[in-house]
């Protein structure tokens, strides 16, 4: 694994990480599934396409697992555990690491393997896009969970102590 995929494997890992506390601390698997007025998503739907696109994105096309993607399902979805959540953005976890492993500074370089909204870029570009995708989700995520309960409590994402060097 390359220097630089070393490090963004470092940040999925803590921002899907995160992404798991907040959905557990929902207190209850109903809750994960509501909604407000004016958002289309609730923080079950933003989990499962966070999951969806990695395991998509980094596990097939870069890690070539067999995930097949249900692109439809992580929007339609409006029931299901928190458990079952976690355990989908733990796989992608999973297959985040498959697809930094397969990487060079070659690869790295060059484009990415699929269009990215009929767009070609570079494979680092795209990493580092679904990255920020990921962080985005993770916030909107973070944001409704203490708007729908009133829990302030915080996940513990994106602390800058967690980027220390050991």
């Amino acid at each position: 694994m390359t220097h630089l995929a070393a490090d963004l494997f470092f940040l999925f890992r803590r921002d899907l990480r995160c992404l798991i506390r907040e959905v557990e601390l929902f207190p209850d698997d109903v809750t994960l599934w509501h909604t407000m007025p004016g958002i289309a998503n609730s923080a079950g739907n933003v989990a499962l396409h966070v999951a969806g696109n990695l395991q998509h994105f980094m596990g097939v096309v870069l890690g070539g697992t067999g995930y097949v993607r249900q692109r439809e399902r992580e929007f339609a979805q409006r029931e299901g555990s928190r458990a079952s959540v976690a355990a989908d953005l733990e796989a992608a976890v999973a297959a985040v690491e498959a697809g930094l492993a397969a990487q060079t500074e070659a690869s790295l370089a060059a484009p990415f393997p699929v269009p990215m909204g009929g767009h070609r870029i570079s494979t680092r570009r795209c990493l580092l896009h679904l990255e920020a995708h990921l962080a985005f989700h993770l916030g909107q995520a973070g944001y409704l969970r203490r708007a729908l309960t009133g829990d302030s409590a915080s996940a513990g994402g994106m602390a800058i102590q967690d980027l220390a060097e050991p």
